[in-house]
């Protein structure tokens, strides 16, 4: 759940408001695909509750499990490339979405959004290759959930706002 708290901490209240009004909720049952690799996605996506699977559609390779609050989608988001791997429900889930260009809109529009939203990702995904790195043998295993200090102060900001993401979609 930590890596959703990288997004949520780095953006102030009215940016999660507005991406509160702008997203919406999306369900998938045990086999749905949320992402297809090689296809575009148009949205960017965050776990709200279930798992899903991260797999190699070329060879069928399971990958990982991801399951409430990790973000889905943000590489894609960043390069426009179509995704190297396919996400695939592997219970029932529901995933908070918001598109592609109302998340661009609003990045062209407010330069503070924009720098706060791009150091989040650039801190989620920092995170996410260092957990890589130790689960490949390499790095200090023991360093793997740790949260940078600047990260901290924002944390129980964040596990609010991402509180009330849930309850307004869990009310939909």
């Amino acid at each position: 759940m930590k890596r959703v708290l990288f997004l949520l901490g780095h953006l102030d209240d009215i940016d999660i408001e507005w991406m509160i009004n702008n997203g919406y909720r999306e369900d998938l049952e045990v086999g749905d695909r949320l992402i297809e690799q090689g296809k575009t996605i148009e949205s960017l996506y965050i776990v709200l509750s279930g798992s899903l699977s991260i797999t190699d559609s070329d060879t069928d390779k399971h990958i990982a499990n991801i399951g409430p609050g990790e973000i889905v989608g943000e590489m894609s988001f960043l390069e426009s490339r179509p995704p190297s791997v396919s996400v695939i429900a592997g219970e029932n889930v529901s995933v908070y979405a918001i598109s592609r260009e109302l998340m661009n809109s609003r990045l062209a529009a407010n330069l503070e959004f924009k720098a706060n939203f791009y150091y989040a990702l650039a801190l989620f995904l920092s995170n996410r290759l260092r957990k890589t790195t130790s689960q490949l043998g390499y790095g200090n295993p023991q360093e793997e959930d740790v949260i940078d200090e600047s990260v901290l102060d924002g944390v129980s900001q964040a596990g609010a706002r991402f509180g009330q993401i849930l309850q307004k979609f869990s009310e939909v």
